[in-house]
């Protein structure tokens, strides 16, 4: 007897019989995948919607694959009810919507498509209507429900002209006689460094407020902003270095001279207004030296007190080397200032004991103020508690004669140790940029943590004091005159890698000189830069205590009444991908791991979740502040990690070791960090991806934030980059879409009324309005954008410069240059 359930269809074969069997086929296959992942997720206490979901799916497959009409209707019914779940989860946000609704949708289709398999004749022909006519409705629906969200943001955020001249070949236009490069430093020499024309230090003075007082650029003219030259370092990695470099420098220019370093240290110095190579200096540091990365953030510029600009080395360059060098050459020349070290170099290594190639190296510029030259250094990060020293100290920038050096663990000893000794060694360090005050002779550290990060048992007392601080030192004396603490005990690698940023802050009784600290962990500090007082509340705050060492964590860490960029906690409905298969899969790590919110403990039994993440907040590209108009600006990460201890035994087995036992492959190395001396070594899921390189939670991942600097209230807050760049397995997805990427380097802002900010993954330049966040200008980089741009005026037309030179960790395409934007000459 015939199935009387079986609707009459066409005879096997044919499109339409063997399209039903593939469509049956996958929904068999993902109802017992969901199926059972929903199984796993409600036993770990999740969501119940996958479940059933699955089953149901499962059914469907059935039905068509035995050529059943029914195994349609109950899809649509399926569908249905996921767009309701889906709806009730989340609302009406489209990111959320996305991987709920996109794929159930897209697997709608394909089911409406079996319909002309069922009915002949008029039948056919009316199953052929029905379905077009449903896939149209479907697609509609599905535009107007999520895409209309994505396209609004699109539209708001990317709305600047296209500009063809951003790609356009270099130009090098005729200019005037320009003046002696000795008679423009001459006039460029001021007791403190301000920007005016120039842009003489790394953060644009010594204040580090990335600000500048030109304003011939606007946002009523900046679309006319164009490419008038390029510069190629030439410093591009070998097969040797692949994959490691990540140059982040920020030139300075004086008096009409460009000073630029290339990942590995090289240094140029470059016509500003044509691009022209004048010279350059190679330190030949080898690959083997190259730490987390190949980077060198920028230079620094000293003119010698009494010194003529036509003298040896009156006006010099100073930086340091990844292989720790600190050197020195003439502005003019780029020859080795013969006065300074040993014919132009200090080696930095001088009582630092054991250590290797690759793991202590300077990749931040040095701090000079009153003729002392500040240097920290990069340890590189989770290889054993015996590391070289985080000591910090002070250089004569004339002769490179150490004047101090501020070491932890002997605070009554000045200089160098004693013969045979070394500083104290796997103490905080500071790795980043030190901000200055010249008139009061202070130096702001900002300290970085312990050797270990993820494990705090063995340090010692004054590690736990000065552990992710910012700590102010006398440079004259070298000695600390006040400090403060941004995380207690800290474990979650939430060390200080903002540049801190000076500001005379407007209060009720006048200006208070003030110094901003951003933080990774996104709260916003504000401190009376003579004495370290918050000048807005602190609240010490109950965190969660457990993990593996619940003794010894602090009860509480230190919340700022000023501004903060942490978002709130996570949760399972955070959780996303692109489909609800990915969704589901983040949904059931999460429910595996330890998370108590903020500042969970480090846990070795299973993962936990570390959020925001080391990378979250504020971290190396720092924040900008215009006086003029009394806003701060911060583009900002918001993303997790996925984190977990390694106990030792397990570690071993493992491969994994520290750097100065020899180099682990790159399959151990991906494993984890050793933090040998400890009980535990550390894996870290940095952002939380899935295989497919997306991110288990919601986007956006990158904001960009205008604050008003007197309160604190956000004036404005949006997602920063666009997803045309980015998608998974690494293949750009080409949509025009405001996603909000991870960034990485700083913003700029001038008295033009404009932000100017790359940073983001999707290879952009950006110029933003101070007043309302709205794009007014973008172009295409050749390069990641991981670096902070800079401004400056030559013959009276001002430039904007960035050195687009990509970034290993943030996976953009690397390159070599070093690119000049301007208007028009009139």
């Amino acid at each position: 007897m015939a199935d009387q359930t079986r609707t009459e269809t066409s005879p096997n074969g044919g499109v339409a019989y063997w399209w039903t069997m593939f469509v049956g086929a996958l929904l068999v296959l993902l109802g017992v995948l969901i199926g059972a992942g929903g199984a796993w997720l409600i036993a770990l206490g999740g969501s119940w919607y996958y479940l059933p979901a699955g089953v149901a799916l499962l059914v469907c497959g059935i039905f068509l694959l035995r050529r059943n009409i029914a195994g349609v209707w109950l899809y649509v019914l399926t569908w249905v009810a996921t767009l309701i779940w889906a709806y009730w989860e989340v609302g009406m946000d489209g990111w959320g919507l996305m991987p709920r609704t996109l794929a159930p949708t897209v697997i709608l289709v394909f089911v409406l498509l079996t319909l002309p398999l069922f009915g002949e004749g008029s039948k056919r022909r009316y199953a052929n209507g029905a379905y077009a006519a449903a896939s149209i409705a479907v697609l509609v629906l599905a535009g107007a429900a999520g895409l209309d969200h994505f396209t609004t943001q699109a539209q708001s955020q990317e709305a600047a002209p296209a500009q063809p001249a951003a790609s356009a070949a270099p130009v090098a236009p005729a200019v005037p006689t320009q003046p002696t490069q000795a008679d423009a430093m001459k006039a460029a020499d001021t007791a403190i460094h301000k920007p005016g024309d120039d842009w003489p230090v790394y953060g644009g003075s010594e204040l580090a407020r990335r600000y500048s007082p030109l304003e011939q650029i606007t946002a009523d003219n900046v679309s006319k902003l164009t490419k008038v030259w390029t510069f190629h370092t030439g410093d591009m990695p070998d097969a040797a270095a692949k994959d490691e470099y990540s140059p982040e420098n920020t030139p300075l220019e004086i008096g009409g001279h460009l000073f630029a370093c290339s990942a590995k240290g090289i240094v140029m110095s470059v016509d500003a207004a044509t691009g022209k190579e004048e010279w350059r200096y190679d330190p030949k540091v080898s690959d083997d030296a190259i730490p987390y990365g190949a980077t060198c953030r920028g230079v620094a510029y000293y003119a010698v007190p009494d010194a003529s600009a036509e003298q040896p080395c009156g006006r010099r360059i100073e930086w340091g080397t990844l292989d720790a060098r600190l050197i020195a050459v003439d502005a003019r020349t780029g020859k080795l200032c013969e006065d300074f070290g040993d014919r132009g170099v200090v080696d930095l290594n001088q009582g630092i004991g054991k250590t290797v190639p690759g793991w202590y190296s300077v990749t931040a510029p040095p701090t000079i103020v009153r003729g002392v030259a500040v240097v920290g250094a990069q340890v590189k990060d989770g290889q054993a508690e015996d590391a070289p020293s985080g000591v910090v100290r002070g250089y004569d920038a004339v002769t490179g004669k150490l004047a101090w050096a501020w070491d932890m663990g002997h605070p009554d000893r000045v200089g160098a140790p004693p013969e045979g000794d070394t500083y104290t060694r796997g103490t905080p360090n500071m790795w980043t940029v030190a901000a200055a005050d010249p008139e009061l002779g202070y130096v702001y550290l900002p300290l970085g943590n312990s050797a270990v990060d993820y494990y705090g048992g063995n340090r010692k007392d004054f590690e736990n004091e000065f552990n992710s601080s910012i700590v102010a030192i006398d440079v004259t004396t070298g000695k600390p005159v006040w400090h403060f603490q941004t995380v207690h005990y800290d474990l979650w690698d939430y060390d200080l890698g903002s540049q801190p940023t000076l500001v005379d802050l407007p209060t009720e009784k006048g200006t208070v000189p003030a110094i901003v600290v951003p933080s990774k962990q996104g709260q916003i500090y504000v401190l009376d830069r003579k004495t370290g007082k918050p000048l807005f509340p602190v609240e010490e705050r109950s965190v969660p205590i457990g993990g593996v060492e619940p003794d010894k964590l602090a009860k509480t860490q230190p919340y700022s009444g000023y501004a903060h960029l942490d978002q709130p906690e996570l949760t399972e409905k955070d959780m996303w991908g692109m489909s609800p298969l990915d969704q589901l899969y983040c949904r059931i790590q999460f429910r595996q791991a330890a998370y108590k919110g903020e500042y969970t403990p480090p846990t070795a039994d299973r993962p936990f979740i570390e959020y925001p993440g080391y990378n979250g907040g504020s971290d190396w590209g720092s924040v900008a502040v215009d006086p003029k108009s009394g806003i701060l600006i911060a583009n900002y990460n918001d993303m997790p990690n996925y984190n977990q201890l390694i106990p030792r035994a397990e570690a071993d087995k493992m491969g994994l070791k520290p750097i100065d036992q020899g180099k682990m492959s790159e399959a151990v190395a991906d494993k984890g960090d050793p933090q040998a001396g400890s009980p535990y070594a550390i894996h870290v899921n940095a952002g939380w991806r899935l295989p497919t390189g997306l991110l288990c939670s919601e986007p956006p991942y990158g904001h960009i934030r205008a604050i008003e600097l007197k309160s604190g209230k956000t004036l404005w807050d949006k997602p920063l980059g666009s997803a045309v760049n980015n998608g998974p397995w690494g293949i750009p997805s080409m949509l025009p879409l405001t996603i909000g990427t991870p960034n990485n380097g700083g913003p700029l802002v001038t008295a033009g009324g404009l932000i100017f900010v790359a940073a983001t993954t999707d290879d952009k330049l950006r110029a933003i309005d101070i007043k309302t966040g709205n794009v007014v200008w973008q172009a295409d980089l050749p390069a990641g954008g991981q670096t902070t741009p800079m401004t400056y005026e030559v013959n009276g037309r001002q430039y904007i410069v960035i050195a687009p030179g990509g970034h290993h960790f943030m996976e953009t395409k690397v390159g070599d240059q070093v690119i000049a934007y301007a208007l028009p000459k009139s």
